[in-house]
């Protein structure tokens, strides 16, 4: 847990290259750039992930980030993008190639990025060094940080076998945690993309981005939701191929109403923010869609999380 002076935050969600709009948001909650960086007079910034891929000016959003956070500006974790990326150029240590493949469809999801390293290959391994170092949660003390979910027993995996003190061993849990067969990988999965379930009766929708799942990502957090079409969260329109038959097994991960403040990013959301739960919040609102925005929750020491603390501003990149 890191202990922080008394202040407020600012939580932003997944950014994905979208840098004009980054900009955008930082006017409307008052920042600055000064003295090297973006600068609140009595707030600091916490960003969920999810910097690369998708928007035109990768390298910009990443820059722009690590000066807050060397300033002591601002906090990051790492989202299922970092996580990816550092994959998709790490060899794996057991059975060859690289630990994420380098499919079509992997090259395409990450090309965003990939095509900014091509116009700067300089800065190819330090930038993926950096990524290395973010953590995969944060406990500032009154409230939660974490990409997608909080699951409580994977923390404490992590923090018994892959870390030392305060520092995470990456290069050992990326190989461990890109492996199907090691139990890691359902750990880190969990952390960065959300508890998902199989679809029963070889059902399959089409994600945000065309690729067809078999599976989906559930509402953890929301102990009413005790059917498939009730917990899923994905593309409104994929909700015709969810069957609406009960859940068989466990799909819920617990979060206490009385748990600190927790917030989170990932999953996409549209339409008027609002928290999920009385002490979650989700700051994903989708500035990778057309229509999408940038979205931050303005915390201010409140238990109980309010809908008026959301500031989004719609996507300025065409």
């Amino acid at each position: 847990m890191i202990q922080d002076n008394p202040t407020h935050y600012d939580i932003i969600g997944d950014i994905h290259g979208y840098y004009d709009t980054l900009i955008s948001l930082f006017e409307i909650l008052g920042y600055e750039y000064r003295d090297g960086c973006y600068r609140h007079p009595s707030r600091k910034a916490v960003f969920v992930g999810d910097f690369i891929d998708r928007g035109p000016k990768q390298i910009e959003v990443i820059d722009t980030v690590r000066a807050m956070m060397d300033a002591g500006q601002a906090y990051t974790v790492m989202g299922n993008h970092e996580f990816n990326a550092i994959a998709y150029v790490t060899e794996d240590r057991k059975y060859g190639g690289f630990l994420r493949r380098h499919s079509e469809r992997n090259r395409r999801t990450h090309q965003a990025f990939l095509d900014a390293m091509a116009a700067h290959p300089e800065r190819y391994d330090e930038l993926i060094t950096w990524m290395k170092s973010l953590p995969l949660w944060l406990d500032l003390g009154e409230i939660r940080i974490v990409h997608a979910c909080w699951d409580p027993v994977g923390v404490e995996q992590i923090q018994k076998n892959y870390m030392f003190g305060a520092v995470l061993l990456m290069d050992d849990l990326v190989q461990a945690a890109s492996d199907p067969a090691n139990p890691m990988f359902e750990v880190v999965e969990t952390l960065l993309k959300g508890k998902t379930i199989k679809l029963g009766d070889g059902a399959s929708y089409r994600d945000s981005v065309g690729i067809v799942r078999h599976y989906m990502r559930v509402r953890w957090w929301d102990a009413d939701a005790t059917t498939y079409k009730a917990a899923f969260i994905g593309p409104p329109a994929a909700l015709s191929h969810i069957q609406d038959d009960p859940i068989n097994g466990d799909h819920l991960i617990e979060y206490g109403h009385r748990e600190k403040p927790l917030f989170i990013g990932h999953y996409w959301m549209q339409g008027t923010p609002m928290p999920l739960a009385a002490n979650i919040a989700c700051v994903d609102y989708s500035v990778a869609r057309q229509d999408g925005h940038l979205c931050a929750y303005r915390w201010g020491g409140e238990a109980e999380l309010d809908a008026a603390n959301y500031v989004t501003v719609p996507r300025l990149e065409p």
